[in-house]
């Protein structure tokens, strides 16, 4: 991946590395000749051996065959725009990808790039952050390697009262991820937090501008612990954390994971924007790990509890207490009574 970079993802060498994989991949570890390469990528032979050679220095196992040509051996677990263009069926979201080795927060990134006119549906992808924000000014642990770390950029024809409801749209869409890329049944705790076997695996935070009748943009920020070892977690965690390989018993590629939740936000904000909050609002009820149960709100100067009834159209939570009065919580930490 290449450092930090202040554009989309232009075409060019990015899309001919691309290709090149396309066609090796089309040919199941079959060797393909560097004339051929030459003439279906329409660039000089030079141009091949220099593509090629780049893509081993990302990490590819590309073999040259004397006199043949070359094969594809084997590829590492990176994410590149060449990597997850391949093969990903997207509207909006993930057609323009940026992807860097490490950035401060992909969430800061993406909104210096939406400042400058970025596309929606922009998503910017890093190894890892060394100020990866959570919610409530919180650190997010960002080591390099194993995670994903993005951010994704929107522009949706909405007021910004309702910009909330994105917030449901990213956990839904993570937890169908989870399913197809690692055959887990994950859960979501209002409000930002997906969970599998009671561990938090995922955390979301999403960050807007706007003016007083519309929204300017949305960056929807996605923390997935995909392959982090129990070692690599600090020891002052707020909530007990795992990764979808702890929960798993086995590694889980992070390329099938991100296709997997580029596809799901895209499939879920087409029809966010087709049909509105209501079918948005039912799969996250769906997969709430709190509705109908007993909980405890912590907020900021009050503690509410009750039985969760369903949130609202602002993405409040609707607690039920002892008293029959229905609150509103706006903001809080929620803890499950058993």
């Amino acid at each position: 991946m290449s450092g930090e970079s202040p554009r989309p993802d232009a075409g060019g060498s990015r899309e001919i590395d691309r290709k090149i994989l396309e066609i090796f991949r089309g040919r199941n570890g079959g060797v393909v000749s560097g004339e051929e390469l030459s003439r279906l990528l329409n660039v000089s032979r030079t141009a091949v051996w220099k593509h090629i050679k780049a893509l081993k220095d990302l990490g590819y196992r590309v073999e040259a065959v004397p006199s043949r040509g070359y094969r594809l051996v084997s590829s590492p677990d990176i994410l590149t725009p060449a990597e997850l263009s391949t093969g990903l069926n997207v509207k909006i979201v993930g057609t323009s990808l940026v992807c860097v080795s490490e950035t401060e927060s992909t969430n800061i990134l993406a909104g210096r790039l939406a400042e400058e006119g970025a596309a929606e549906g922009t998503v910017v992808i890093a190894d890892s952050q060394n100020r990866g924000k959570g919610r409530l000014g919180r650190l997010w642990e960002s080591p390099a390697g194993v995670n994903l770390y993005c951010s994704v950029i929107l522009r949706p024809p909405i007021m910004p009262i309702h910009a909330p409801q994105l917030t449901f749209l990213s956990a839904v869409a993570v937890a169908e991820a989870i399913e197809r890329a690692a055959g887990l049944i994950p859960v979501i705790k209002w409000p930002n937090d997906v969970l599998v076997n009671g561990f938090k695996v995922a955390g979301l935070l999403n960050e807007m501008s706007a003016e007083m009748e519309r929204v300017d943009y949305l960056v929807l920020g996605i923390g997935v612990n995909i392959n982090m070892q129990r070692s690599q977690f600090p020891g002052d965690l707020r909530h007990p954390a795992s990764s979808l390989a702890i929960e798993a018993g086995h590694g889980v590629e992070r390329l099938s994971f991100t296709r997997a939740l580029l596809e799901a936000l895209d499939s879920h904000y087409d029809s966010y924007c087709a049909e509105g909050y209501a079918p948005l609002r039912q799969a996250w009820l769906d997969r709430s790990a709190v509705m109908g149960r007993r909980v405890r709100v912590n907020c900021q100067e009050r503690q509410v509890s009750g039985t969760v009834e369903g949130i609202d159209e602002i993405g409040a939570l609707l607690v039920r207490t002892p008293d029959g009065k229905q609150e509103r919580v706006l903001a809080g930490d929620v803890t499950i009574d058993e």
